[in-house]
């Protein structure tokens, strides 16, 4: 028969102190994990809503990033007449773009500086970014050294307020809209006229790259083969949300160290859950032995002491993910080492990650718990009585 569960729980509330103090180690290094775990789902949750699969990103040959690309107006010509492209009002969707960057300071610390991206965009990119809304200010017009600044940018970056100035290329440009992109990559940028902002950087006629809007996932995968088989434009298309996707490996170093920083912090926790349960084998020895003169089996004596140590991590567990929860929704920032511009993301805690910290805590106290578990139910019966 099985030992019974209130046994188990009030050997955890006699035990105050020993059970609050490595029920917080293992909170720590769930809270640890967790926190990584938050930023990284944050991140890519930022980078894949900027992705629509019907959408084509075409740069150079070889550009693994639009700042370093560049696409002439006879190749942008060649494909705008493709009957692969869908059409709006008339219009083919496809916009001729240019990606650079400008340096602006922290709202609340003018010392701290870093790049912002600046997409150079005609009125048929803009509504081709269909979560794209304006919430103060208007649209730039055609022409003019005007500038609207995404939200996030806007949140914590200086002088991107209505009214103000930013020099970019060659002159100020007045800032006269803030727009908001939901969570995507483009709430961290700052929009402006292609053709001006081609001029002042000295483009000409050429661009960064070409978004395209496919009729259907079959014309998407059509115009890809166009643009790689036509050897004369020297042009690779790729999918926008696949593009956004590879932008992940800006994440990977800090998820990296997340995982190296718990895992030292689970070993660490693991030996106190096993402490404690090793403290708690001795104290209880000749409880050990009565519950042996009762009837209760080696094995009933080893599944309670390790429900006892995954009960106890548990708890840990619980505590840790309550201790992220604060960060879900938070406001955050990364530099970008594709577009070497800062994107900005919200922190994420999602249901599959709170899960992964218990079932983390699970293992800690299953590891730390079996040997004293198993000494436990190995211990004589007449040993057990005399022990004082």
């Amino acid at each position: 028969m099985a030992v019974p569960l209130s046994y188990n729980f009030r050997n955890l509330l006699v035990r105050k102190t020993t059970t609050l103090m490595t029920s917080l180690g293992v909170a720590l290094t769930v809270a640890v994990l967790l926190g990584i775990g938050t930023l990284v789902e944050g991140l890519r949750t930022s980078l894949s809503s900027g992705g629509n699969p019907l959408h084509l990103i075409v740069m150079r040959q070889g550009s693994t990033a639009e700042l370093v690309s560049i696409t002439t107006r006879e190749q942008y010509d060649v494909l705008k007449v493709n009957d692969q492209v869908a059409q709006l009002e008339g219009q083919p969707m496809i916009s001729h773009e240019v990606l650079s960057v400008v340096n602006l300071p922290l709202r609340d610390d003018p010392e701290s500086v870093s790049n912002i991206s600046v997409r150079g965009l005609s009125e048929i990119g803009i509504k081709m970014r269909e979560g794209a809304e304006l919430v103060e200010g208007r649209w730039f017009r055609p022409g003019m050294r005007e500038m609207v600044v995404g939200a996030g940018t806007h949140g914590v970056r200086a002088g991107t307020s209505v009214g103000d100035r930013i020099y970019f290329g060659r002159d100020d440009w007045e800032v006269v809209g803030v727009f908001s992109a939901g969570r995507s990559p483009f709430n961290s940028e700052i929009w402006v006229d292609s053709d001006l902002a081609g001029t002042d950087l000295g483009r000409g006629s050429s661009r960064s790259s070409i978004l395209i809007r496919a009729f259907d996932a079959g014309a998407a995968s059509a115009l890809q083969n166009v643009v790689a088989e036509d050897q004369r434009l020297g042009l690779e298309a790729e999918r926008e949300d696949e593009y956004y996707a590879k932008q992940m490996q800006s994440a990977e170093p800090v998820r990296m160290l997340g995982v190296f920083v718990a895992i030292i912090m689970a070993v660490g926790s693991c030996f106190a859950a096993m402490n404690t349960m090793f403290a708690a084998v001795a104290n209880r020895a000749r409880e050990i032995g009565v519950l042996r003169l009762l009837g209760f089996s080696r094995f009933s004596i080893l599944s309670s002491f390790m429900l006892e140590s995954l009960m106890l991590s548990l708890m840990g567990g619980i505590l840790g993910c309550l201790l992220v929860l604060p960060l879900n929704g938070i406001e955050g920032r990364m530099g970008n080492w594709v577009t070497f511009a800062e994107t900005t993301f919200s922190f994420t805690l999602t249901p599959a990650y709170v899960g992964i910290g218990l079932a983390f805590a699970a293992a800690m106290g299953v590891a730390g718990g079996f040997i004293p578990a198993r000494m436990a139910a190995n211990k004589e019966v007449l040993h057990s009585l005399g022990d004082r």
